[in-house]
């Protein structure tokens, strides 16, 4: 499928979940069966019924910043609202914001916490297009403490407008997430308990690691009509040679790699892109679409996706077309819960 138009579904909007499931792995689980078309329905928490002893899961143990800044311009006194993307060693932030009227350089933002108390002042620097901006801190701090102290969960908009509740706090987070840098949750693994991990464990299921920080592009839809005219985003990830390790063992005694997310799956097929899975680290623009030829997958776990998005694209060149708009068009007559706090599927 070469058409964008081919990835749209309709959608009911009272299907889009808008607050986390009481216990995580009470979600429910599509289980799509590739080689016998079939689709049936269970739960994460029955997990244990579909995978088998020497299988790997790969979870994704990125940690969500609180990346959602509000203020108001000094100058104006006008609300400002941005997004955190990056920062640099020299303390350059580089940041996406809106506010009415046009920012100039050396303009000032005070930021507010979620008291919103004035917190401390950020300088715009340089205007680098489509509302991104490189900006300084008036006085030198750390990024990560200081969003952890005055920034909101970066929720996407289909979640209550992206309004942070005090919930979203913990659950806008995986159970296992150490390594700061993601601006959107890697949402597959959020149906993971640390009670689920340690029976998975206990019955022979490897779990390994990678990292992708997710950025800004998960935000963005597609905006050309030929799936060969977008430009991919550009995101960091990591596989060491210790999870290569395991990966290659689990291979060679006909276990099941089981990708959890589709950002564990961006990670392992940039890393074997050549057919051999290796050690990787550094940023990838790679967009999975139909015929992707998958070298280090078996199984994915993950959610279900927005229309004519690059991860639904991803994940019906993985599930198979046909059988992923059966399985997509079931979810809806089932009324599964979509997107980030929704329900899950996994893909055999």
């Amino acid at each position: 499928m070469s058409e964008l138009n081919a990835y749209d579904y309709e959608l009911p909007r009272e299907l889009i979940a808008q607050q986390p499931i009481g216990r995580r792995s009470d979600a429910r689980m599509m289980v799509v069966r590739r080689r016998e078309g079939e689709v049936e329905h269970a739960h994460v928490r029955d997990l244990l019924d579909y995978l088998n002893a020497g299988d790997t899961l790969v979870l994704n143990d990125t940690r969500v910043l609180r990346a959602r800044l509000l203020g108001y311009r000094i100058k104006t006194g006008g609300r400002w609202e941005g997004l955190f993307l990056a920062a640099d060693s020299e303390g350059n932030w580089q940041i996406l914001g809106k506010t009415r009227g046009k920012l100039q350089p050396n303009d000032v933002i005070m930021l507010q916490d979620r008291a919103a108390n004035d917190a401390c002042r950020l300088i715009m620097v340089a205007d680098q297009g489509d509302g991104v901006w490189i900006a300084r801190l008036e006085r030198d701090e750390p990024p990560v403490p200081l969003l952890e102290r005055i920034g909101r969960v970066p929720l996407p908009p289909y979640i209550r407008g992206g309004r942070m509740q005090d919930v979203d706090m913990e659950r806008y987070q995986t159970v296992f997430a150490r390594q700061p840098g993601a601006i959107a949750a890697p949402t597959a693994g959020l149906h993971f308990t640390e009670t689920l991990l340690g029976k998975l464990s206990d019955a022979g299921i490897q779990i390994t690691w990678i990292t992708l920080h997710v950025g800004v592009g998960t935000f963005r839809p597609i905006q050309v009509s030929r799936l060969a005219d977008h430009t991919m985003h550009s995101e960091w990830g990591r596989i060491d040679a210790s999870t290569v390790g395991t990966l290659r063992e689990t291979r060679a005694r006909g276990g099941r790699i089981v990708a959890v997310g589709t950002t564990s799956v961006r990670v392992l097929e940039t890393a074997a892109r050549d057919g051999t899975l290796c050690p990787w680290e550094g940023t990838t623009d790679l967009f999975i679409r139909p015929p992707h030829q998958f070298h280090a997958v078996d199984a994915m776990l993950t959610n279900f996706h927005l229309p004519k998005s690059t991860l639904l694209v991803l994940v019906r060149a993985f599930g198979g077309d046909s059988l992923l708009r059966r399985a997509y068009a079931s979810a809806v007559e089932e009324q599964y819960r979509f997107f980030s706090y929704g329900d899950a599927m996994l893909i055999l």
